[in-house]
C-alpha cells in the first residue's frame, strides 16, 4: 500500500510540473530585433547583397528608404526568410528610387504612407505598418526626412500630426532622420514620446557617424535612429551601428533589440 502511494504521488507530482512547463507565461516579455537601412536606391548593392549583410542579425522587421520600388524589398526578405513587404509611393524630393518600405518576418496589416511637408526638400513620407509578435501588435514606422529646426520641418508633421493618431500600444519608429540627437527636430520627436535606442545601448553617437559610410572625411554624425514609444515601458538591450568592410550604401545599417513588457502598465486616473 505505501508503495503505491508513493507511486501516486510521484506521477501527480510529475503531471503538476509538465502542466507548468507547458504553460504560457503570462508576464514573459517580447522580445524584437528592429533595423533600419537608407539604401541609396541600391546603387552601391542587390538586394540579395543587403540579405547576406543582414542574415547574422536574425531580425523581425526592417525598415528601408531610398529603397527602389517594386520587387526590391522582396528579394531582401527572400535571403532573410522574411515574406512580408509594404512598399509606399512617395519617393523622397520626387527623385527615381527613393521609397520608404518596411520587410517582416510576420503579415503586415494597417499599411499606410503619411506624406509630411516642411522646410527643405519635399515630398517627405513615412510608411506604417501593424505586425503581431507573439501574438501582441507592434506599429512599425519606416521614414526618410530632411533637416529641420523644432517646428518647420517634417520631424515636426510627424510629432504633431502623424504619431499622436497611433492608436496601437506600442510603437517603434525608425529611418534616416537627416538630423542628429540632439538637434531641435529631434527633440520634438522625443517630445511626443519616443527613446532613442542609443541611450539604452549607451552609444556616445557624437563620436560616430551613419554618414557618409563612403567617404568618412565628410562625414556628418548619426542621422539614421531607432525610437521606442516611453509609454509601453520598453527598453533597448542591443544594437548599435552595423560597420562594414566594404559599405554597401552611402549610409551605414543600425540595428536593435528592444524588450517589451508583455503586460503595460495601466495608468490610474486621479481620484
Amino acid at each position: 500500500m505505501n508503495t503505491i502511494k508513493l507511486l501516486s504521488i510521484v506521477v501527480t507530482c510529475l503531471c503538476g510540473a509538465m502542466l507548468c512547463l507547458g504553460a504560457p507565461v503570462p508576464d514573459k516579455p517580447i522580445v524584437l530585433r528592429v533595423a533600419s537601412y537608407n539604401v541609396e536606391f541600391s546603387k552601391s548593392a542587390t538586394p540579395e547583397q543587403v540579405g547576406e549583410m543582414f542574415k547574422p542579425y536574425q531580425l523581425d522587421i526592417i525598415g528601408f528608404d531610398e529603397a527602389p520600388d517594386g520587387d526590391w524589398t522582396a528579394r531582401v526578405g527572400e535571403v532573410l526568410g522574411m515574406p512580408h513587404s509594404f512598399v509606399g509611393k512617395i519617393s523622397s524630393a520626387n527623385h527615381k528610387d527613393k521609397y520608404k518600405t518596411i520587410l517582416s518576418r510576420t503579415p503586415l496589416e494597417g499599411t499606410e504612407e503619411y506624406k509630411l511637408s516642411g522646410r527643405g526638400w519635399n515630398p517627405a513620407s513615412v510608411v506604417r505598418a501593424v505586425t503581431k509578435i507573439d501574438g501582441v501588435s507592434f506599429a512599425f514606422y519606416s521614414l526618410h526626412i530632411c533637416k529641420s529646426d523644432a517646428t518647420n520641418g517634417h520631424a515636426h508633421d510627424l510629432a504633431i500630426k502623424v504619431l499622436p493618431k497611433e492608436m496601437t500600444e506600442r510603437v517603434i519608429v525608425v529611418g534616416d532622420f537627416n538630423n542628429n540627437i540632439g538637434d531641435a527636430a529631434m527633440k520634438t520627436v522625443e517630445g511626443a514620446g519616443f527613446r532613442p535606442t542609443w541611450n539604452d545601448l549607451q552609444i556616445d553617437v557624437s563620436k560616430k557617424f551613419t554618414y557618409n559610410a563612403q567617404n568618412p572625411e565628410k562625414n556628418i554624425g548619426v542621422i539614421d535612429h531607432i525610437l521606442f514609444n516611453t509609454s509601453a515601458d520598453a527598453r533597448a538591450t542591443d544594437g548599435g551601428i552595423i560597420e562594414l568592410d566594404k559599405p554597401l550604401s552611402d549610409h551605414k545599417p543600425i540595428w536593435a533589440e528592444i524588450v517589451f513588457p508583455r503586460e503595460l502598465k495601466q495608468v490610474q486616473d486621479a481620484e
